[in-house]
Formats: C-alpha cells, structure tokens, sequence
C-alpha cells in the first residue's frame, strides 16, 4: 500500500536516504548483455551525468551511488536549509533548468 511522501520522508529522523531503482524482465541498464551480444556500457555515463544534474538543480547532495547492469543505488542527502533559503522565483527557475 502506498504512503503519503510526509510519512516516507521525515527530516527529523534522518536527511539521508537510500533509493534503488531496477530494471525489469532481465533488461539491461549498463554492461554487456551476452544473450543479445549488445553493449549498454553508454548509459553509465549517462546516469552519472544525469545524478550530478538532479543534485545541481534540487537541494540534495549525493553521498555514494553504485550502479550495477541491471539497478542502482544513491544515497541521497536532503539539504534542507538550502531548499527553505529559495524564493519561489529560485525554484521555478531551478525547475526551468530541467524542463525548458
């Protein structure tokens, strides 16, 4: 069952957070798939560059990652300070960086 984000999410208990995403049905993230003999090795990269992007434009630091062929893992820190000193224009802009 699903939780609101305010119950997931508690800066009183901790500003570090550990996230996981996989791939499903035997797909590949990264690395070589010797079934299909196809290389995916490009999309480490990619991720690498698209989790420094996220954690420049949002209040979070990146505190470890791993990524694996078929998951990853970041531990996550939420800057919380740095997200209650921006003004509505700042995070509407910062929004803008992602989605032009």
């Amino acid at each position: 069952m699903t939780k609101p984000r305010k119950q997931l999410v508690s800066f009183e208990a901790t500003p570090y957070y550990h996230c996981i995403s996989r791939c499903v049905r035997r797909a590949f993230l990264c690395g070589h798939d010797k079934q299909s003999d196809t290389s995916y090795e490009h999309r480490c990269a990619w991720l690498e560059d698209e989790l420094v992007k996220q954690a420049q434009v949002f209040a979070i630091d990146i505190a470890a990652y791993a990524i694996m062929s078929n998951h990853y893992h970041v531990v996550l820190h939420i800057n919380a300070k740095q997200a209650k000193d921006w003004s509505n224009e700042e995070v509407i802009d910062r929004w803008h960086m992602l989605y032009h």
